[in-house]
């Protein structure tokens, strides 16, 4: 097995019973066998008592299979659904503080146009920005803004869903 097959992403969703303590338990598992969730994402879906848990993690497919195995043992989680492989719509939510500097206003606005973001604050110094998108797509629009002087990100991680079938 390569290093590529030994860290691996993968995108889980889980649909779990909409209770305390059932985020622990998922939790548990991942760490319990060494494995990092890089994020998580959870809310309740169109029906108030489930949720939907969104975990991007990375490694090794054997012990991933384990883990899927063992969620699916816990009696409130209702179905897990591994997005390898699979068809998926992936988006993730950022905000991010960019100085404002009056010489780089224009430039800003331009790159909030081009990407399909919006400002959803103003300040004397900061604009604060919102995008959706792909990992890609908002890692490209970080890097354009980076030589602005980027003060504050805060991301969503990702949320998925898979797509119809044709």
């Amino acid at each position: 097995m390569n290093n590529n097959e030994n860290n691996q992403k993968h995108i889980l969703s889980l649909l779990v019973d909409n209770e305390p303590g059932v985020l622990t338990r998922i939790t548990g598992l991942f760490s319990g066998r060494g494995f990092n969730i890089e994020s998580l994402s959870v809310a309740e879906t169109i029906e108030p008592n489930i949720s939907r848990v969104t975990i991007v993690t990375r490694g090794d497919m054997f012990i991933l299979e384990q883990i899927k195995k063992q969620l699916n043992k816990l009696i409130n989680v209702v179905k897990v659904l591994d997005f390898q492989g699979t068809p998926f719509v992936q988006r993730e939510l950022a905000l991010i503080k960019v100085r404002a500097r009056p010489e780089h206003r224009a430039e800003i606005l331009r790159m909030v146009d081009i990407f399909r973001s919006r400002v959803v604050d103003v300040g004397a110094e900061y604009y604060t920005m919102e995008l959706t998108g792909d990992e890609d797509k908002i890692a490209a629009f970080l890097e354009l803004l980076k030589p602005m002087g980027i003060k504050e990100i805060a991301k969503t991680g990702a949320i998925a869903l898979a797509r119809e079938k044709k």
